[in-house]
């Protein structure tokens, strides 16, 4: 083991075509850099809160304040799985795996980021495919919720394609204006109808007890 003290920087998922790992400092340095250069189109929020809009080098302290408050506060009992994803070993987003009274109830939920050169390609769906084998095949969850605003058709068919059902909707003020979004759900049941057997999970029984599971 690597990191004795920190064995989350010793996990990570790895696809065919992709690496998902818990990110060092280095790394979050690497990330923070790459909003700046597109997430979304300008006339486009897909977020509830519009983080993208800060100008450079807000923007980059901002998202390094965020997840080294995720890293500050982790519990077992509350945490956020900061994936930082490679693709040929550079990064190109964040999705992360998040859980509440984990032990109890073996519900998670996501969500993710992806710099604009590298959409279009299918890494969204395989980014969030790593992470769902983490959480289901790995910790054991029995469900999964995810959720995206109607606008933003790429992230329900990402959903849609892993075998999510639609759960339910609500209205949000989203920069001003109302937006609806649409709640997503994915149960163990339905993720093992479409369960890969080519992804692996690199370091996660040295740290297992860390996500409560």
């Amino acid at each position: 083991m690597a990191h004795p003290h920190w064995p989350l920087f010793d996990l990570a998922v790895r696809t065919p075509r992709i690496e998902v790992r818990y990110p060092d400092d280095e790394l979050l340095f690497e990330l923070a850099a790459l909003p700046a250069d597109g997430v979304h189109d300008a006339a486009a929020m897909p977020f509830l809160h519009p983080w993208t809009r800060a100008p450079s080098p807000e923007l980059e302290r901002s998202a390094l304040r965020h997840w080294w408050g995720h890293r500050a506060s982790w519990s077992p009992e509350q945490w956020v799985f900061t994936g930082a994803v490679l693709v040929e070993g550079r990064p190109a987003g964040v999705q992360t795996l998040q859980g509440q009274h984990f032990a109890v109830t073996r519900a998670l939920s996501t969500g993710s980021w992806l710099g604009r050169r590298f959409q279009g390609r299918g890494i969204g769906t395989e980014m969030r495919a790593a992470l769902l084998h983490l959480g289901f095949a790995g910790l054991g969850a029995e469900v999964a919720y995810s959720g995206a605003f109607e606008d933003n058709p790429a992230s329900l068919g990402v959903s849609r394609a892993l075998g999510y059902v639609d759960n339910g909707d609500r209205l949000h003020d989203r920069e001003g204006r109302p937006a609806r979004e649409i709640g997503l759900k994915l149960t163990r049941d339905r993720w093992e109808r479409r369960r890969r057997h080519d992804i692996e999970l690199r370091g996660l029984d040295a740290c297992r007890e860390w996500f409560g599971a």
